[in-house]
């Protein structure tokens, strides 16, 4: 059945989806949340605090991380513009299988891509810890992270962030609107984490850990001297027995101190670091130069 003004949906969605840039290799995309220069994305495409970003029409600018939650995997950029075509946000609370599901972002280096496909759940995953996540059908690629996933009115119901098996993964949108509401919290250790198990010298069992697949430049981990094969085993208060264990350590705000202890090549030999947390960012109302 087609979609009254579908061409139109889509042509706003495109104006409202812009292409991240954080440097180095790999880009991604983002969401104008509001007219006056807020850029949603994903935390794992905004990995530097100066990133740039290109609106459809070709402008450029200079944007700023004003908040980042790798838990979620949001983040929260600044530009200095006004006047912006910014999206509106569905309740995703109402999501319901069977929806049609718009996702725009820039794949492969194709700018303003679009694909379709329909809502399968919205809800939590195994493997993916307990927050939900609007699960569709539509086809996303390296550099659609951080763009929007829409409805047929072109409502936002999530940011897409990932693929599990077919279906993409999008964090829904109250959970984008939770989190421009909180106070900024610098959660960033600047790590990408997969699951492990750890043999234990002398017993039949093994221990959860966290391998490090990759540690970001001048981030927290990297100051910290934490390099790639790092298992981390937990903090001084409690061993990890999940991904959002670690997660759970790393909220806050402010400047402080994080104890870990890792792994570094010899299973019988426990290691343990201090990492820095909170470096100073921008605050929500300053704008980037």
């Amino acid at each position: 059945m087609p979609i009254h003004g579908f061409g139109e949906i889509a042509e706003q969605l495109r104006r409202s989806t812009v292409l991240v840039s954080p440097g180095g290799r790999g880009n991604g995309s983002g969401v104008i949340w509001s007219a006056d220069g807020v850029i949603v994305t994903n935390a794992h495409v905004a990995r530097a605090s100066q990133m740039r970003i290109q609106l459809w029409d070709g402008r450029e600018f200079d944007a700023a991380l004003v908040s980042r939650d790798t838990r979620r995997d949001l983040a929260e950029l600044r530009i200095t513009a006004a006047n912006l075509p910014a999206v509106a946000a569905a309740d995703s609370s109402q999501v319901r299988p069977g929806e049609l599901a718009i996702a725009i972002g820039n794949p492969l280096g194709f700018v303003g891509a679009l694909t379709t496909g329909v809502v399968h759940a919205v809800g939590p995953l195994r493997r993916f810890g307990s927050e939900p996540w609007v699960q569709a059908d539509v086809r996303l690629a390296p550099g659609n992270s951080g763009g929007p996933l829409a409805d047929a009115r072109g409502r936002v119901i999530g940011i897409n962030t990932m693929v599990a098996g077919r279906l993409a993964l999008a964090v829904p949108s109250n959970a984008v609107t939770n989190f421009l509401a909180s106070d900024p919290i610098d959660a960033w250790l600047g790590v990408m984490v997969a699951p492990v198990r750890v043999p234990r010298p002398g017993s039949r069992s093994n221990a959860f850990g966290l391998v490090l697949l990759e540690v970001e430049p001048d981030s927290p981990a990297a100051n910290a001297s934490l390099l790639l094969g790092d298992i981390l085993l937990g903090t001084d208060e409690k061993s990890f027995t999940s991904l959002d264990d670690l997660a759970s350590s790393l909220q806050g705000s402010g400047p402080r101190l994080l104890r870990l202890a890792f792994l570094r090549g010899d299973y019988e030999r426990f290691r343990r670091v201090t990492v820095r947390l909170g470096a100073q960012r921008i605050p929500r109302s300053a704008a980037a130069a």
